[in-house]
């Protein structure tokens, strides 16, 4: 398949996948709950609980009470105290509320990500500046904690996709029928992908990524061909490189 039939066929499944059908149980995302509430904090969970079974994610953020984020810290720990999901304990999952309750009073999500991403126009200076800023708010530490909110890697480029970090951000950058776009100090053309395991094998199925390894440099890789084919909004493939390979959709080239 020639790579001008790829961006056809990757347009055409973009288009058809951009309608609010997308979001059901019968086909779950973390989206599905995320958009109920048109609301960057509880998106921010939404999108950082997205690892694992699909429905067994959606099952957990429907379990959750995100009225909480205006409790008091105590009753917070007290209401999470029976909640745990893979990785995180219940103590993990009251952190990230805590931590969130404590930044809505010291400024914005969008506002944080801007400051650092401002100076270079860079996301990924965005995203450290971010999480440095979580870091700082509520200095609790553990594996599940730090397996939620990250780290900032000694070398970005040789570091993970932080998948669910640029899943958030596509929400709350890009506007259409998925996507909510509630921010709006961040371009689309910034964006990276969010590249998991399903997106990264579909793209290097069908040719458009060379690289092995599953890390940031793939995540430029890929971002860098799709800016090519749309400057404005490159990660506008995302959702269709992933329900393909997600639904194990046929799909074969060749070079």
């Amino acid at each position: 398949m020639k790579r001008s039939e790829i961006k056809a066929l990757l347009e055409a499944e973009a288009a058809k996948r951009n309608n609010a059908a997308e979001l059901s149980y019968a086909r779950p995302d973390p989206l599905l709950v995320a958009s109920r509430y048109q609301d960057e904090t509880i998106a921010l969970i939404c999108a950082l609980f997205a690892y694992g079974n699909a429905g067994q994610i959606v099952k957990f953020l429907e379990s959750l009470d995100f009225s909480l984020l205006d409790a008091e810290e105590e009753t917070i720990k007290a209401a999470l105290r029976t909640h745990y999901y893979r990785f995180q304990k219940a103590e993990d999952v009251a952190a990230l509320f805590i931590v969130l309750k404590r930044l809505r009073s010291v400024d914005s999500i969008e506002s944080l990500f801007y400051e650092g991403y401002k100076q270079e126009e860079n996301i990924l200076d965005g995203l450290w500046y971010f999480i440095k800023r979580l870091h700082n708010l509520y200095p609790y530490r553990s594996y599940g904690y730090d397996f939620l909110i990250g780290k900032v890697p000694p070398k970005p480029l040789s570091a993970g996709t932080y998948k669910r970090y640029m899943m958030f951000l596509r929400w709350m950058v890009r506007s259409d029928t998925l996507d909510m776009g509630l921010w709006s100090k961040i371009p689309s053309s910034s964006l990276l992908m969010p590249l998991d395991t399903h997106t990264f094998h579909v793209a290097r199925k069908l040719g458009l990524l060379k690289r092995k390894s599953y890390d940031m440099k793939a995540v430029l890789e890929l971002t860098g061909l799709f800016q090519k084919w749309d400057k404005n909004d490159p990660v506008k493939y995302d959702f269709a490189l992933y329900r393909i390979g997600q639904e194990k959709l046929s799909l074969i080239c060749s070079d």
